[in-house]
């Protein structure tokens, strides 16, 4: 089992930053690729950015390209989501996803979600 927990969202104005951390535990941190997912009210959920076990490998949506910055910290067993320049569009639920490394398929472990609301 892996235990996620995020923190760091809030209410921010729209061009202002946050960063949102996701703590993790009970398994290797370094054996699993990690994501940053988020869901809007009446939206699906929809995949913001992700990290490779290594930290060599990154993705990031179309829509924060440029902006969101995805990082890992071996030490802390946390993964970072720095996000720039925020938009009323990114306001929604942020959830911390956890896969073993090689793994190609669905997240296996979720935290609880954090809300961040960007206001115009």
């Amino acid at each position: 089992q892996v235990q996620l927990v995020e923190s760091g969202g809030g209410l921010v104005q729209a061009g202002g930053s946050l960063r949102l951390s996701c703590a993790a535990s009970g398994r290797p941190f370094s054996r699993y690729s990690m994501a940053w997912f988020r869901q809007a009210p009446d939206k699906e959920r929809e995949l913001v950015a992700r990290i490779s076990w290594s930290g060599g490998d990154t993705y990031y949506a179309d829509s924060v390209k440029g902006r969101f910055t995805i990082s890992r910290d071996y030490a802390k067993n946390t993964v970072y989501l720095q996000m720039n320049s925020l938009k009323p569009e990114d306001t929604a639920v942020y959830t911390c996803a956890a896969r073993p490394a090689g793994v190609t398929t669905a997240y296996t472990y979720w935290g609880q979600g954090t809300q961040v609301t960007v206001s115009s």
